[in-house]
């Protein structure tokens, strides 16, 4: 299992990481991008800036939406694919498109054989056991009314993306209602899990919360 969960993308302290769980070349990997969590954004600025790092870095992509696809389309599409790059947004609406369409099956299998996940703020909150972090700072909002928050369990942890000094309060009060280990990552952190392996990275300390295994 190879997951590479970020708060901002691959900005250029955490890239040779990245490129060293990869293992092959960029060129050499065939790379799906999915947008589906910003559909809800005015401002879609942010999938500009890390498509084009993704280009910068030598990947070649094909987006899907997954609105439009399905459990089998998506386990057909994934099946040649290197990479599944889940781009941030609202998390709320991302898993509940997650759900509808059938990505947390195909993505489980695509991870079992050996395909390298990268999850952007809310690409990386659902992989989770609950997405409930989206919602403990001011950005995420749960304008969809989604009852069940259980992530997609690929990790036994939960990410607080973002975080900074503005929010150390507002975080440091809801880890206590929850019981799941949490994991906060600035926007110059990520979390690398090779197997079973769990490793924080980038500039800047590591806070955590509710003992997750991690370094």
């Amino acid at each position: 299992m190879k997951l590479f969960l970020t708060s901002a993308g691959i900005v250029p302290e955490i890239t040779g990481d990245f490129l060293k769980l990869l293992g092959k070349e960029p060129k050499n990997t065939k790379l799906v991008f999915v947008p589906t969590a910003a559909d809800l954004e005015e401002d879609k600025w942010f999938i500009g800036k890390d498509k084009e790092r993704l280009v910068e870095l030598g990947f070649i992509i094909k987006e899907i939406d997954l609105k439009i696809e399905n459990e089998e389309s998506l386990l057909e599409k994934l099946r040649d694919t290197d990479i599944v790059f889940v781009e941030g947004g609202n998390t709320f609406y991302l898993l509940d498109w997650v759900r509808k369409s059938g990505f947390d099956v195909a993505v489980k299998e695509f991870i079992g054989r050996g395909g390298v996940y990268v999850g952007v703020s809310a690409g990386s909150i659902i992989t989770g056991p609950n997405i409930e972090s989206a919602g403990w700072k001011y950005a995420d909002k749960n304008i969809i009314g989604l009852k069940d928050l259980v992530g997609m369990n690929l990790v036994s942890f939960a990410i607080s993306p973002h975080y900074c000094d503005e929010v150390i309060d507002v975080v440091k009060e809801a880890v206590t209602k929850v019981s799941y280990p949490t994991i906060t990552l600035t926007d110059l952190q990520a979390v690398i899990v090779n197997g079973d392996r769990a490793e924080i990275i980038g500039p800047g300390a590591k806070i955590t919360f509710n003992n997750p295994k991690v370094k």
